[in-house]
């Protein structure tokens, strides 16, 4: 078993990781299943405005905070190579830093970005909402699968 500070970022590494794969799998299952409901000058305006609020220092402090804690957990266990646990705590680190915040950058934001261009009333709007919310999906799955087995492997480090 994990001791020492393994034992503190391991637990904040569950726990945050676990909430983000909660608003990850919230947003897939319900936020989107609604939207998709709506007419596509709604849907891509309510969207918007979702990735507006998202900007918000509630939501950025934690998303960002947990790949913080990810990247400390990666770098002090690589750096000090513990007795027990290293595999766990670098998969765990890996998973949500490559399969939750990497995703995110590469595949969530520049969607997001293009959604804003489109005036939510045009047809140009109205043609990409459906791949939007297709592929946005999609890769929000892939984020909330990474965030999850993320939690569960560092859960694993801690017993």
């Amino acid at each position: 078993m994990i001791d020492g500070p393994y034992l503190l970022l391991a637990a904040l590494g569950v726990l945050g990781t676990g909430l983000m794969a909660g608003v990850f799998y919230g947003f897939s299952v319900l936020v989107m299943r609604g939207l998709a409901a709506l007419p596509p000058a709604q849907g891509a305006a309510t969207m918007n405005a979702i990735n507006s609020s998202a900007l918000a220092p509630a939501f950025m402090v934690v998303f960002f905070g947990v790949a913080t804690v990810c990247a400390v957990i990666a770098v002090v266990t690589f750096v000090l190579w513990p007795d027990d646990g290293t595999v766990e705590l670098l998969l765990g680190s890996a998973l949500y830093l490559a399969g939750s915040f990497g995703v995110t950058v590469i595949a969530n934001v520049p969607r997001n970005a293009q959604l804003l261009r489109l005036e939510p009333d045009g047809p140009e709007a109205a043609a990409y909402w459906p791949v939007y919310l297709r592929e946005w999906t999609r890769w929000n799955h892939i984020r909330a699968a990474a965030s999850a087995l993320s939690a569960v492997v560092y859960l694993l480090a801690l017993v």
